[in-house]
């Protein structure tokens, strides 16, 4: 074959391979339709909650796409990354936690519900009954795992030198149970439920296990709770109409009757 021929081959083919890895690459974020927004949720309640309000909505043209997700992570990472919208799942320290260790500027649009934390047993009926050295699995992000604290700690299992939702464990002054504690991921939390002799489980992760927070739960946190479920999404898009409109039906009377009718104090209207 003629030099020639072969160096053209070879452009072609570098040309070829070249177009291919463009396509391949990452795609820019694409906006949503101009009557449709984008939501991220966990599957209960948030989810459910949207569903809910989902027709409504649709009836005053706009069109709710809700993406569910079993972690807390993705649904700020794709709404700082503008590949969601809104989302609607978390509580203002889990916010201020993330926005300081990712370097994203989420913001609240509107406080929803409160989820009252439990710690549950699948060996014990009460927490007397929970024995000297019993292990207590607690959520490892900093916020929740501050509210865990602070739940054990109001329910005389732990002292703590403080009560600001920035308790750790090292903060723990007195344990006069001996309490082992093993952090780990949230979602977890349920499925080692009997390995562990108590686990405090948010209640949307509870919800999902198919806990009933009011009557399977040893301890829980009070209606006081100031742990509010928030509408969350960028400062160039909180006062978007499609976002002002998902917040006005978030917070209406029916949501709050169908979130008492269906939870039965598991989820607290915080409006």
């Amino acid at each position: 074959m003629e030099p020639f021929m072969v160096a053209r081959r070879a452009f072609v083919a570098l040309s070829l391979a070249a177009l291919a890895l463009a396509a391949c690459g990452p795609k820019e974020p694409k906006a949503s339709a101009p009557n449709t927004l984008t939501v991220a949720a966990t599957a209960v309640p948030h989810a459910e909650v949207l569903e809910f309000i989902k027709p409504k909505l649709a009836a005053e043209g706009l069109n709710l796409e809700i993406k569910v997700f079993n972690d807390y992570v993705q649904p700020n990472t794709q709404v700082a990354e503008k590949r969601i919208d809104v989302n609607y799942f978390q509580t203002l320290p889990y916010l201020r936690d993330f926005n300081r260790d990712k370097g994203t500027n989420l913001v609240t649009i509107v406080g929803v519900h409160v989820e009252p934390i439990g710690a549950y047993s699948g060996k014990w009926k009460t927490i007397a009954e929970a024995p000297n050295g019993a292990t207590v699995a607690i959520p490892n992000d900093a916020s929740t795992e501050a509210r865990a604290l602070l739940l054990l700690a109001k329910n005389g299992l732990v002292g703590l030198k403080t009560t600001s939702d920035l308790a750790t464990l090292k903060d723990i002054t007195s344990n006069p149970k001996n309490l082992k504690f093993k952090e780990l991921e949230a979602p977890a939390l349920p499925r080692i439920l009997n390995q562990v002799d108590l686990a405090v489980i948010n209640t949307n992760y509870a919800l999902d296990a198919k806990l009933n927070p009011s009557k399977d739960a040893l301890i829980i946190e009070d209606k006081t709770s100031p742990y509010v479920n928030y509408l969350v999404g960028r400062p160039d898009n909180k006062d978007d109409p499609r976002v002002k409109k998902l917040a006005a039906a978030l917070t209406t009377p029916e949501v709050k009757a169908f979130m008492e009718r269906k939870y039965a104090g598991a989820v607290v209207p915080a409006f």
